[in-house]
């Protein structure tokens, strides 16, 4: 007997690049499904679709559907498909769900606006989540510190809210390409997308206070790196290089041989680039922020506000010397493998069948 073909939507959105933190976990989440996309055909019936702009379009493969954005369909999206069940992959992403869709899954990366938004704005932002996550019949929270968050911030939430940890890339295998401008002097690396709450502020004063010791910031060009070029011209930080857009390789290269990772951002909802740190060994430094001591757990080291770059020097120096150990670089790789995109998307597909077990057998 036939198995009923159900379609499941993935809308990613309107995405420009896959550099950030929302690029890299809609595409490897992306990844991670569209691999089991031939079996969840046989065994289930299940007809992937990814919804995102068209140049993206065979980004994951040819055993699933592709579906065009477009600017309208923030306020009426509509297809001869019928949708069983429909995940909005991040809370950014403004289109709707087709019209038909029989069931809605959000996921929500962090509710960032409590710290970076005045008192005024963040009832305004506060009241846009709770309108939309009142018509998803399941949320998901990357972290258990976000779910506290969506619990403490919108109460009475009819949909279940699950916990689903991100995984993190691990570039151990992946072809290394130098990194032109970064010699063989040790150094300190930072990877974000180099915005105001990632604390650089806090990375230049920790340069100031030592400064024979190299410092690299990579991250995607935006305007705010144009500040943050400003700042180190302006403080004269000659330790410091800025590595902007770069390949998986460069990136590779640079977890492989920097002395130590460095992370002290004030609001996240996870935090991947510390764990693809851990994935070589590397000590890493962070934050005592938001998601970041649940996600870097007892083998990372942690930062004091307020972020002074003397006391911050002795916490890497202090921590560089600890990680020295025999086993600590191997304890520090097995706590970053916890977190893979297999096991996540796993967890994904395992609550959208909790959540397609409500709906008729014959499905959409």
């Amino acid at each position: 007997m036939a198995v009923p073909t159900r379609h499941i939507g993935l809308g990613l959105g309107r995405v420009r690049h896959w550099h950030d933190g929302l690029g890299e976990f809609s595409r490897q989440l992306g990844l991670a499904l569209a691999a089991q996309a031939p079996r969840l055909a046989d065994e289930l019936g299940w007809r992937l679709h990814f919804h995102l702009p068209r140049q993206w379009h065979g980004l994951f493969g040819d055993a699933v559907g592709y579906l065009d954005t477009h600017t309208t369909q923030r306020w009426l999206h509509l297809r001869s498909t019928r949708f069983a069940l429909w995940h909005t992959v991040h809370q950014h992403n403004r289109l709707r769900a087709p019209l038909g869709t029989k069931a809605q899954v959000e996921t929500v990366h962090d509710l960032n606006f409590l710290h970076a938004k005045s008192a005024a704005k963040i009832g305004r932002y506060r009241g846009i989540l709770r309108r939309r996550l009142a018509q998803r019949d399941a949320v998901i929270a990357i972290t258990h510190y976000v779910a506290e968050d969506i619990a403490r911030e919108i109460p009475g939430l009819a949909a279940p809210v699950s916990v689903i940890h991100n995984g993190a890339t691990d570039l151990t295998g992946v072809a290394q390409q130098p990194v032109d401008g970064v010699g063989a002097q040790p150094f300190l690396l930072h990877i974000s997308r180099m915005a105001p709450n990632k604390n650089i502020v806090a990375l230049l004063d920790l340069a100031a206070a030592w400064p024979e010791q190299a410092l690299v910031l990579a991250g995607a060009t935006s305007t705010y790196t144009a500040t943050v070029q400003a700042m180190v011209a302006e403080r004269g930080l000659r330790n410091v290089t800025l590595r902007l857009d770069l390949a998986e390789a460069q990136k590779a290269w640079l977890y492989a041989h920097c002395a130590g990772f460095l992370f002290p951002s004030l609001a996240e909802g996870f935090g991947l680039p510390p764990i693809e740190a851990m994935h070589f060994g590397k000590p890493v430094f962070l934050s005592r922020r938001t998601s970041l001591p649940e996600v870097g757990g007892a083998v990372a080291h942690y930062f004091d506000e307020p972020f002074d770059g003397a006391a911050m020097r002795a916490v890497v120096q202090a921590g560089l010397a600890a990680d020295a150990a025999p086993g600590r670089a191997e304890a520090i790789a097995t706590h970053a493998r916890q977190f893979s995109w297999t096991r996540c998307a796993e967890q994904h597909i395992a609550l959208y069948r909790q959540v397609l077990a409500g709906q008729p057998a014959g499905g959409a």
